[in-house]
């Protein structure tokens, strides 16, 4: 457990992907299913995982490579999500510690930033009994901009009304280490998931290796 405190830290913003949720097989699955619809050759797991954490445009971007158009994007991300949201839950499971952590910080302010579309995002974590922890839940189609942008971050600490100072983002991607800093709040690495993560261009304040190590780094409520 990590012997650091920070005096000021009473809320949390947790990425979804790879930070509370393993999702890679769902979403490698239905990015390949989308492939294949379009006459394309499937990808190695490994380089579709590479690719997860932007959002679905971005995903289906990658996938499909630079050459293609914006026609082909576009019904590649309506395939990609019409199957993903009907079998995202075949293989998705929560991390170990992701459920004993959150119940140790119930009652804290907590929120979830993802890059994920709302809709299935709400739908994973209702089905994983995890929307009772959260007052805010926001999907990559909340905003105008995606995460690394603050947008996001922002929000959230408007409706937590928290300053940023307050506040630690949760996550296991250079995205996740740039929103935090872009947002001014803390950031927070775990040691694990999947998403790509430089950890010398983008390191975190503090990594844990379980969501149970988050809520003794928080000051005691008021």
């Amino acid at each position: 457990m990590p012997k650091y405190r920070f005096p000021t830290l009473r809320g949390f913003l947790f990425d979804l992907d790879g930070t509370l949720i393993d999702s890679k097989l769902d979403l490698v699955s239905s990015v390949n299913f989308m492939l294949q619809e379009m006459n394309r050759e499937a990808l190695p797991f490994e380089t579709v995982a590479r690719f997860i954490g932007h959002g679905a445009p971005r995903l289906v971007s990658d996938a499909l490579g630079g050459s293609s158009t914006d026609a082909e994007r576009q019904r590649g991300i309506e395939i990609f999500l019409a199957h993903y949201e009907k079998h995202s839950l075949e293989a998705t499971t929560l991390y170990p510690g992701v459920l004993e952590g959150l119940e140790r910080l119930k009652g804290w302010p907590l929120a979830v930033l993802t890059n994920k579309p709302t809709k299935v995002s709400l739908e994973i974590l209702e089905a994983f009994g995890l929307m009772r922890f959260f007052r805010v839940v926001y999907g990559g189609d909340s905003f105008q901009k995606k995460k690394p942008d603050p947008m996001g971050a922002h929000a959230i600490l408007r409706d937590l009304t928290m300053q940023p100072e307050e506040a630690a983002m949760i996550g296991d991607s250079d995205v996740d280490m740039q929103t935090a800093r872009n947002a001014g709040t803390l950031a927070i690495g775990v040691n694990y998931g999947f998403g790509t993560h430089d950890r010398s261009a983008n390191p975190a304040d503090l990594y844990v290796n379980s969501i149970e190590e988050i809520a003794p780094l928080a000051r005691h409520m008021d």
